[in-house]
């Protein structure tokens, strides 16, 4: 069996020739078993020589191919280039900054060989911080209450798809992709299993906080459209308690006749009636900015050096 390594890389000179050396460490282990492995790296754009290490790589191994982005598109794309242009009969999508331990990769072709179509690594929390640990119970809790599938805490890209996996992800054409969503919705039997989270080996994160807030925003508005039901919903409440309060107004000018307006009541109703529709705008704004972009059908990345022949597959 073939498997495939895909690892989206972005800024990792200093780690990528560890991750490789693991990594084939490990491909070693597993030919014997009769499995053969190809490594399948995605420079998302990067600003550092990470482009030179991954041809210095290539030259050295043979099962090396790589795809280098003309900009930093973002990780949903480089998982995608690397999806696309993985051969193997399971693909194993993990990060190239050792966050993913590559010892774990035997224990998912074992389960994998169990005949199980997906099998996802799930982290576990220890070593966060409590304050990222209430926000992200918080956010899944809330998140899977909405959706139309589940996500799971802890749970990411670090996971083995099986061939027919990845072309039912890769048959899904949208634009605005959200895999972790993407991968729970085709279904297929899967296992998860749990591992201790890794230290980041060198160089920085390029998740900050905004980053991760638009995020969690692109699961809760990809899979669902509860919340322009919502909207629905908070305007008919907000017609009937004016209903209410209009019929209140009427009744105490009938019993007590008519007296002057209260300035604070008008103030405050208007103010929150204002603050409302803005938001329910940017709900609709949101959904309608994702039609713009699927309409537009623009390209999910652009290719500057790669050596992958199958150039076919390299069409965004």
């Amino acid at each position: 069996m073939l498997i495939s390594i895909v690892a989206p890389c972005y800024n990792e000179e200093d780690v990528l020739a560890r991750f490789h050396e693991e990594i084939q460490k490990v491909a070693e282990e597993l030919l014997p078993l009769g499995h053969d492995m190809e490594f399948v790296y995605v420079d998302d754009g990067s600003r550092d020589r990470t482009l030179a290490v991954l041809k210095h790589l290539a030259d050295r191994d043979s099962r090396v191919r790589y795809v280098s982005f003309s900009r930093n598109f973002g990780k949903e794309a480089a998982l995608l280039a690397g999806l696309r242009n993985a051969s193997g009969d399971s693909v194993i999508v993990m990060d190239a900054d050792l966050q993913h331990p590559p010892e774990l990769v035997k224990r998912m072709v074992e389960l994998r060989e169990q005949g199980h179509d997906q099998v996802i690594a799930r982290r576990t929390r220890t070593g966060d911080r409590l304050s990222r640990t209430l926000t992200a119970r918080l956010y899944y809790r809330l998140v899977n209450r909405l959706v139309d599938v589940e996500l799971v805490d802890g749970v990411g890209d670090f996971r083995l798809l099986s061939r027919r996996v990845v072309d039912a992800v890769l048959a899904l054409t949208e634009y605005n992709r959200f895999s972790k969503g993407l991968f729970a919705w085709v279904g297929f039997p899967s296992v998860t299993f749990e591992y201790r989270n890794a230290v980041r080996e060198a160089g920085r994160s390029s998740w900050n906080l905004r980053g991760l807030l638009n995020y969690g925003l692109d699961g809760l508005l990809s899979f669902n459209n509860r919340p322009l039901r919502a909207a629905l919903w908070l305007g008919v409440g907000l017609l009937l308690c004016a209903g209410l309060y209009t019929a209140w107004i009427v009744g105490a000018a009938l019993v007590n006749g008519v007296q002057t307006p209260g300035y604070v009541t008008i103030i405050t109703a208007v103010t929150a009636l204002a603050g409302v529709q803005m938001v329910m705008l940017g709900v609709i704004g949101e959904y309608t900015g994702r039609i713009y972009y699927e309409v537009k059908g623009r390209p999910h990345f652009l290719v500057k050096a790669t050596n992958v022949e199958r150039t076919k597959d390299l069409i965004p």
